[in-house]
């Protein structure tokens, strides 16, 4: 899995985005192998999906034992010792936050490692965080978060990708600076959800083919 920042990133965002997509699957009652499959699916995907992007072939999420040990300790322990199901939801969506920021900077770090450009590097930061959420709400059946409202959820793993790649480039390359950007964009994204921030977004009915303007002849 390369340095032990991007190992232990890896491992902490397989882990709760695993329990996230277990979550999901007990609120959806799903029994345990396909509440395995979504764990799984969940915790491996952005990982997965960044390798594919920068050519790290076969990806970590499928060869690396310690990953998928990973994602199926997360699902067992959403089978065995999840919380009253009033609660799952917010559950979900915080575990969602911080896999979203442990997945984005992981991307980030991994691409740079390799040598692209910061640009492509934040992008595929960027994919690597929603893509693990994205997977697992299409398999629970769900609009994936990232389409279902204008909230702030891409915008989150943008910002802290990008902050991350801009302390690579200034040689900064710490410790602090890389549980940082991956605590901003779990910060943000909190901050986002209990405060409502949205992205901007088309206002008004869309005009039909056969609608003509008032002035036209």
């Amino acid at each position: 899995m390369g340095s032990w920042p991007l190992a232990a990133l890896d491992l902490l965002g397989v882990f709760v985005f695993g329990l996230s997509g277990g979550l999901a699957a007990v609120r959806k009652q799903f029994d345990l192998v396909a509440l395995l499959v979504l764990a799984a699916a969940a915790g491996l995907g952005g990982g997965v999906l960044r390798d594919v992007l920068i050519g790290a072939v076969p990806p970590v999420g499928i060869s690396d034992w310690r990953l998928m040990t990973a994602a199926c300790a997360a699902g067992l322990c959403t089978f065995f010792f999840h919380s009253r199901v009033s609660r799952i939801e917010r559950a979900v969506l915080v575990l969602d936050a911080a896999g979203l920021g442990l997945f984005a900077v992981a991307g980030t770090l991994k691409a740079l490692q390799l040598g692209t450009t910061p640009l492509t590097a934040v992008v595929v930061g960027v994919l690597t965080g929603v893509g693990g959420g994205v997977i697992r709400d299409l398999l629970a059946g769900d609009v994936p978060r990232l389409f279902a409202e204008p909230e702030w959820y891409a915008t989150p793993a943008l910002l802290g990708s990008a902050a991350f790649a801009a302390a690579w480039s200034a040689d900064v390359r710490t410790p602090l600076a890389t549980w940082g950007c991956a605590g901003l964009v779990f910060l943000l994204r909190l901050l986002a959800l209990s405060r409502g921030w949205q992205v901007p977004a088309p206002r008004g009915p869309l005009a039909g083919p056969g609608d003509r303007r008032p002035d036209a002849a």
